[in-house]
């Protein structure tokens, strides 16, 4: 499913049935916690404050997803407490600073994806942390990210599916993010054909250079960003996490496919962005070597008059042409043709 799929589906989703009770006045949720649910059997059954998730995680058939936003160690200590999470993977999800990554710490999963967003022209990224254990997720955002609420509220619709349990939630994440980086290298493409454009045309400014190596710059970090996740979803399809059951390998191969579709993309466009560089280097030498041979030509032509005005300028008595009554004219006669003879050679060898 792509992205647009699941932002449609969030649109015209229907409102949630009556079965879903809603947070009750006295339990808000803290600064940094985008959702707080609770599901049974796909359906979503409550919204509970973090203090309260373990309690429900550990019964049976539920489910609970917390969604946080660059929560402060303190909430992100509640929910080690709730979730008796290991203090690395905590530690990790407070720095932000982590390459895509799939690590295991006893029952428990902690997953790294890096997101991306273009702003203002540029490439901006942020982190997704995502502890997965029995009867929980959490996901945590840092920085650039879309809101997972769309997916949220997508999978609301099709309980069937929500209820396959934590690790379809952990595949609907991971799908998000991996569909989210299509817009953004459809916004370049769109741009490096505009460059590529402006290439044939003339040489590039130093502006458009200056705009070509950011770009390029930023395709170089997103791949750096993106291909990490070729060997997470491999792990998660094989069968080696405990956490995550084999029926859901299908899936994950999906993922993987999207990602290298990615990794396709991006290497497509700089190569792209590589091959506009030089070329612009090839126009720009080009016209550098036209305008040196319509000088070189010029100067030939020219060479042709200031020759003979130099040697009838010498102050020699014994120039018995200088005496002929027509001598002025046939020297002028004989410059001009010569002139000519030349411009016409440089003219048909495509010098001028």
């Amino acid at each position: 499913m792509t992205a647009s799929q699941v932002r449609f589906a969030a649109r015209t989703a229907p409102e949630p049935s009556p079965s879903v009770a809603p947070a009750e006045p006295g339990h808000l949720h803290a600064a940094g916690v985008v959702a707080s649910s609770v599901y049974a059997h796909g359906v979503r059954v409550a919204d509970v404050p973090v203090e309260e998730a373990g309690e429900w995680s550990r019964k049976d058939d539920h489910v609970v997803w917390i969604g946080l936003l660059e929560p402060d160690a303190a909430l992100l200590h509640c929910v080690q407490r709730q979730f008796n999470l290991h203090p690395l993977a905590v530690e990790d999800a407070t720095n932000a600073h982590q390459r895509p990554k799939l690590e295991q710490y006893g029952d428990a999963l902690f997953v790294v994806a890096r997101t991306a967003q273009l702003i203002e022209g540029r490439i901006a990224f942020g982190e997704t942390h995502i502890f997965l254990g029995r009867g929980y997720i959490v996901s945590v955002r840092h920085g650039a990210s879309t809101s997972y609420t769309s997916v949220r509220q997508h999978w609301e619709t099709c309980p069937t599916s929500l209820a396959k349990g934590e690790d379809f939630i952990l595949y609907a994440i991971l799908d998000f993010i991996v569909d989210n980086y299509m817009p953004v290298l459809e916004a370049i493409h769109d741009e490096v054909e505009e460059i590529e454009d402006k290439v044939l045309a003339k040489p590039m400014a130093r502006s458009d250079i200056e705009r070509l190596y950011m770009l390029r710059r930023d395709l170089l970090r997103l791949r750096n960003a993106v291909a990490p996740l070729v060997d997470v979803c491999q792990r998660l399809m094989n069968g080696t996490v405990p956490q995550v059951r084999p029926t859901l390998a299908p899936m994950f191969r999906d993922v993987t496919d999207h990602v290298r579709t990615v990794q396709e993309k991006i290497d497509s466009l700089r190569e792209v962005l590589a091959f506009a560089f030089e070329a612009s280097l090839l126009v720009g030498q080009s016209q550098e070597n036209a305008i040196t041979k319509r000088l070189a030509s010029w100067a030939a032509i020219l060479a042709v008059p200031t020759a003979v005005a130099g040697i009838y300028g010498m102050n020699f008595k014994n120039m018995p042409e200088l005496e002929l009554p027509y001598g002025y004219y046939g020297v002028l006669v004989v410059i001009l043709a010569s002139c000519a003879v030349l411009y016409w050679r440089f003219k048909r060898n495509g010098w001028l």
